[in-house]
């Protein structure tokens, strides 16, 4: 156990050094100059320049990516060039919001496609599960604006059940989340269906079958454990997604997270908040599939952690 966890930990290590290294290269290729930004249109070329050599932007990439790596060891994200606030800051202010939609949109999914999959599985070929099938298709391809576009207006302005936007309360969360769940579980109800397909053919099904037992007893007993185990695996990618990529669901609702400050931050060209939220989003996925490997012993004992 402890020699596995120390090989994985040394792989995320040498993986999020190269997601810094990679997102650290591609911003200093832009042909946006951040110095432009903070010194503003009417600046002259000494200002410019001036600037440039304050924030250590006239030295090569080498000794740049050097700079950030050292601080970085030592927990320091650096400053952002615009805000005047350390980026760790930044991103501690956003990280509650960032964490409970997550948890909010992980839920959803799973309780939507999974309970479709299981669905689909047990009435494979049938009418219900072709249209159960469509649905998902229709979920995974409808944009997250539109969707959450029409939860607002059904839920928030015509029944008003919901607020319209914003962050504080778990009123404010349900819609965002439920936005979420629609669009992951889409994919997770695919997954789910065809695992519980390939579970329901094996032998030990058949023979728990042929003792007597209950259907609920096997599907939930049996069947479920083993065919989830797939959908683990994606929970732990979902982990990162979410707190870096849901920028269009945070925008709609308002919700003020990871996703929306690193907007911002790229329509400012602000390096070292852009870079913060990349290691901060890259850790989280490491973080998630290592999670996602330690469970999954627990769930099925035949798979040992070596």
């Amino acid at each position: 156990m402890a020699g596995y966890l120390f090989r994985r930990l040394l792989q995320a290590a040498l993986i999020l050094l190269g997601v810094s290294f990679i997102t650290f290269v591609l911003l200093y290729v832009l042909p946006a100059d951040p110095v432009r930004q903070i010194a503003g249109r009417s600046a002259t070329q000494q200002t410019v320049e001036n600037i440039r050599q304050q924030l250590g932007l006239d030295q090569p990439l080498l000794v740049q990516y050097g700079r950030f790596l050292a601080g970085l060891v030592q927990g320091d994200l650096g400053r952002s060039y615009l805000q005047r606030t350390e980026v760790s800051t930044l991103i501690a202010s956003r990280l509650p919001a960032s964490l409970l939609l997550m948890a909010g949109g992980i839920l959803c999914e799973l309780l939507i496609g999974l309970t479709l999959g299981v669905i689909a599985a047990l009435y494979r070929g049938r009418p219900l599960d072709q249209g159960l099938m469509v649905t998902s298709f229709v979920a995974v391809s409808a944009p997250q604006f539109v969707v959450g576009l029409l939860l607002l207006y059904v839920f928030a302005v015509q029944l008003g059940w919901f607020p319209i936007g914003g962050y504080g309360t778990l009123a404010h969360l349900v819609l965002p989340a439920v936005t979420l769940g629609i669009m992951g579980s889409g994919w997770y109800s695919r997954m789910m269906r065809s695992s519980m397909i390939e579970v329901l053919r094996q032998d030990y099904i058949r023979t728990a079958r042929a003792k007597g037992l209950t259907r609920g007893r096997i599907l939930f007993r049996h069947a479920l454990p083993n065919a989830i185990l797939p959908v683990i695996a994606m929970i732990g990618i979902d982990i990162g997604i979410f707190m870096g990529g849901i920028v269009v669901v945070e925008s709609v609702f308002g919700w003020p997270g990871i996703g929306q400050l690193a907007w911002q931050a790229i329509q400012r060209v602000d390096i070292p908040v852009i870079m913060g939220v990349t290691m901060v989003s890259a850790g989280f996925i490491v973080l998630g599939n290592l999670l996602a490997d330690i469970v999954t012993p627990f769930i099925d004992p035949r798979i040992k952690m070596r």
